[in-house]
């Protein structure tokens, strides 16, 4: 396509363009004000005539840039609501932002444990993990849902994200299923809370436990409102869970008493779990209207059996699981013929079980050798972001061949005249950047270097063309990077030399605390 043709497929849509850059740039941090970036924008892609001097961007500097309010596709500044009773209808519209990028019916929505599940601890590299993520980010974001079902309290689910590269989910189910919290900004669901309250006294929990000298308690940052945890050893579990669950149903608690992990023992109210607390989201999407088509749950431990047990779900126990959700499943495995125990372990299994089921594709980007000409069934402009970065993530490693073709496709998918505007607010040429990514080939290779992309979104503004966001993690031996990123995408005619899709700007800002300390070397 020429630089003629190509300005006016652009100007045709430009009114969708700009009602949309209203609403997908309205976030972006910037140096200057937009009003003035954006002309020296449109001159590079030959659409300065369509700017008009009332064409202005909100613009924020990095220390004002607002919190993002919950959902994928959108973020609107919003003040988090009050605790109060009073907040509950618009806590349900938060619940419902939170599935924002959603249409209808949620394709799948992945249910899974972390610990051992979700993250494999005895993976240096994560690779499991960064597998599932390019899989999730490319195929299913954009229609599905994903849930974190974790034991950890709020403050231990905060620190492993620092340590691992856990996207961020849309629920995330904390303390075995006693707190439930929305969105990337953690927006709490007191209902359930006050639920959990029916027949459950925090302090009597703690007077009877007190009464086992078997049970060492486990650290206060672990206990919470609705659940008290402690360590034990296996040969006194079992006692211990029978006689505790008696003595508590004698002082008129109702409560379930869950062993886990070989070596943990929670106390909860009878009402929560894992599996009821998913119970109750389902119930919850059912009325808005959302309810997945299909349910995944992974896990591998005891507090995890709940979940297997909410009707209509499919079920992987990972290959790693531990011996009491072994022993569970040999017993049950008959009564849930949609649950397997896969092969491999954690996030691997979880893939596994997505191609045993046919739930949707299959095929992590992460596990095609050449993504340069991989071919997908479908197109989504998310696929697009996550192999291009991948590719420069190998090529920075050696890990692709430093060939011609390589080259090629690297310079191919940037518009002639695309520009990137740099988290430092640095302007340049797209194809001057991947030039400079070109004379870097292998610098990082044998060293830590990973990169993976969070949050991904996109919205179609014309028959060719969509804004495409997400957030961009680079890890290295200098620490964690991330950057907001926003894309602007054609796709290129088919009768061109080179057809395809086409970066044609992309604009970067850091994320708060996650800035390079070296921005020289921050390529895209």
């Amino acid at each position: 396509m020429d630089d003629t043709r190509s300005t006016l497929q652009i100007a045709t849509s430009f009114g969708k363009l700009r009602n949309a850059m209203y609403k997908y740039f309205s976030f972006i941090p910037c140096v200057a004000p937009f009003s003035q970036c954006r002309r020296r924008i449109a001159n590079r892609i030959g659409l300065s005539r369509f700017f008009s001097s009332s064409f202005h961007f909100p613009y924020f500097t990095t220390a004002s840039a607002p919190r993002r309010l919950l959902g994928v596709s959108s973020r609107f500044v919003l003040k988090p609501p009050a605790t109060g009773s009073g907040n509950r209808h618009q806590r349900s519209k938060l619940f419902s932002g939170t599935m924002d990028h959603l249409d209808g019916q949620a394709h799948l929505m992945i249910v899974s444990d972390l610990d051992c599940t979700m993250v494999d601890h005895d993976d240096p590299e994560d690779l499991s993990l960064l597998r599932f993520n390019a899989l999730w980010e490319s195929e299913y974001r954009h229609n599905s849902l994903l849930i974190f079902s974790t034991g950890r309290s709020p403050a231990t689910y905060q620190k492993l994200k620092t340590k691992k590269p856990l996207l961020t989910p849309d629920v995330t189910i904390l303390s075995v299923g006693t707190e439930i919290f929305y969105g990337e900004s953690m927006v709490p669901d007191d209902a359930w809370e006050h639920y959990l309250n029916h027949k459950w006294n925090l302090d009597i929990v703690m007077e009877e436990t007190t009464k086992f000298p078997q049970l060492i308690s486990q650290q206060a940052v672990d206990q919470r409102p609705h659940k008290v945890s402690y360590f034990v050893r296996n040969d006194h579990a079992e006692e211990v869970v029978k006689c505790l669950s008696e003595r508590l149903a004698n002082r008129g608690l109702e409560t379930k008493v869950i062993y886990s992990g070989g070596k943990c023992i929670d106390v909860l109210p009878l009402g929560a779990g894992k599996g009821e607390a998913l119970q109750y989201l389902h119930d919850k999407l059912k009325k808005n209207g959302k309810l997945p088509i299909d349910t995944l749950v992974c896990g591998d431990s005891g507090n995890d059996t709940d979940l297997f047990t909410v009707p209509e779900v499919h079920g992987v126990v990972v290959s790693n699981a531990h011996d009491e959700l072994l022993q569970w499943y040999a017993h049950n495995s008959k009564d849930y013929p949609k649950i397997i125990h896969a092969s491999e372990r954690c996030a691997s299994g979880i893939i596994q079980a997505i191609g045993h089921f046919g739930l949707g594709p299959k095929t992590s980007p992460r596990d095609v050798m050449d993504l340069s000409r991989w071919k997908t069934e479908s197109f989504h402009p998310s696929q697009v972001v996550v192999k291009f970065y991948l590719i420069y993530e190998r090529w920075r490693r050696a890990e692709v061949e430093n060939s011609d073709f390589t080259i090629q496709y690297m310079r191919s998918i940037s518009h002639p005249n695309g520009i990137i505007v740099l988290p430092s607010g640095v302007q340049c040429s797209l194809r001057e950047r991947i030039d400079a990514v070109i004379s870097c080939y292998g610098d990082k290779g044998g060293k830590r270097f990973r990169v993976w992309l969070d949050r991904v979104s996109f919205s179609q503004i014309s028959s060719d063309a969509w804004l495409v966001k997400f957030d961009k993690w680079e890890l290295s031996d200098a620490g964690r990077q991330c950057c907001l990123t926003t894309v602007l995408l054609n796709l290129k005619d088919e009768a061109e030399t080179s057809p395809g899709p086409s970066l044609v700007h992309v604009h970067q800002t850091w994320m708060d605390g996650y800035a390079a300390s070296d921005q020289t070397a921050w390529f895209f």
